[in-house]
């Protein structure tokens, strides 16, 4: 005798009801399908789900990103359009984000190389605080607006990253908190600047720094290049990589203490035993496709582990498509050729920050000048490893 459809229907909600209120096992499984913004949410169901909550988002904390490009179909900049429903969708409480777009974000002009003026474009002027307020409160937002973007589409690690030069592009790295890897953010402007804040900061005395990333704002300015030589000489005293560049303008964290158009630095100081990095530089004598992959191969010298780790590019703007004669996308490329299973990131600044770098326990650059570590016509090209 067959069950009657009215008694099973009620009988089989109450299993279900029961293996989803008692069964952590099966809590936990289902969980792990849920974004960490819902995940959150749902934590607030009962006890038991609090607690796999936290378990899942334990076990989920790897880093991830979300990148987009081409023109916006809205009023809105591209990437403000999209990153928030992105972020939405993220198996990641994140820690420190790292953010980069284009200046027409921000300041509504699109920079073109081939161009001597900026070309006027639509306004833009709450993207820094929308940008801001789509990550949770507690979460250290390093935000960077500079002429040109490279970057990996979002969705695999493996995807061709690719350089963009002229139209809208932006990414938005996002890190969580990593055990044996410490990221701290700093900012400095010439009010602020002193050994004691950057050693509060992590880069002076700091025995566990492995790589610094800095990002100078209006360093054309009177004073700038004085300001720049203040931040690299006590940090080549250091085992640290250092990599970056000179950029348009930042817009996280909060420039409460500068004034307008002062000049500024800021950054990620990472420390700790599990941070690996190692940085090569593309001089003016690399000029083809061959020349490029061959110096990006320098890095497999390394032995960076290829998991948790990212590629860092600081180009000039005089390199990329022009560079290459009329060639585009050709150091993004080599390093995809090298590294294939390692996303990269980056940008087209007005000033490179580097050196050959290959990090070991009895080197460091305290034989290098600070002036050693600034270029033009150049591109940065960094390894990140965040630990396993």
């Amino acid at each position: 005798m067959s069950e009657s459809p009215d008694f099973c229907e009620p009988f089989q909600d109450s299993k279900a009801a029961y293996v989803l209120s008692n069964v952590a096992e099966v809590v936990e499984r289902v969980l792990m399908f849920i974004p960490t913004k819902s995940l959150l949410q749902v934590a607030s169901v009962c006890r038991l789900w609090r607690n796999c909550a936290r378990r899942v988002l334990r076990i989920q904390q790897h880093l991830t990103w979300v990148s987009v490009s081409g023109p916006s179909t809205t009023e809105l900049h591209s990437f403000c359009s999209i990153l928030a429903e992105e972020v939405e969708k993220v198996f990641l409480l994140p820690k420190t984000v790292l953010m980069m777009v284009d200046c027409e974000a921000l300041s509504g002009q699109a920079y073109c190389y081939e161009q001597s003026k900026a070309k006027k474009s639509r306004q833009c002027s709450n993207t820094a605080e929308e940008l801001n307020q789509i990550f949770p409160k507690g979460c250290d937002i390093v935000g960077i607006a500079t002429p040109g973007i490279v970057l990996t589409p979002t969705g695999s690690w493996t995807s061709p990253p690719k350089e963009h030069q002229e139209g809208e592009a932006g990414f938005a790295v996002m890190f969580p908190s990593t055990e044996g890897v410490h990221i701290k953010p700093f900012h400095f402007c010439k009010k602020t600047i002193s050994l004691s804040a950057m050693k509060e900061a992590g880069l002076v005395d700091n025995p566990e720094l492995r790589v610094v990333l800095l990002f100078i704002y209006e360093a054309y300015k009177s004073g700038g290049a004085r300001f720049l030589n203040q931040i690299l000489e006590p940090l080549t005293n250091s085992k640290a990589l250092i990599a970056g560049g000179l950029v348009e303008g930042v817009f996280a964290p909060p420039k409460d203490c500068c004034s307008k158009g002062a000049y500024g630095v800021i950054g990620l100081a990472l420390s700790g035993r599990k941070v690996q990095a190692a940085s090569v530089l593309l001089d003016q004598d690399v000029g083809n496709a061959k020349e490029a992959e061959a110096t990006v191969r320098r890095l497999k010298a390394a032995r960076i582990p290829e998991r948790n780790t990212l590629g860092f590019m600081f180009a000039c703007v005089g390199r990329g498509q022009n560079y290459y004669h009329n060639q585009h996308n050709v150091e993004a490329d080599a390093f995809h050729k090298v590294f294939p299973n390692t996303p990269l990131f980056g940008l087209f600044g007005n000033g490179e920050i580097g050196c050959d770098r290959i990090v070991k326990d009895d080197y460091t650059l305290c034989n290098s000048e600070s002036d050693t570590l600034q270029h033009e016509y150049t591109t940065v090209m960094t390894l990140v490893h965040f630990g396993c």
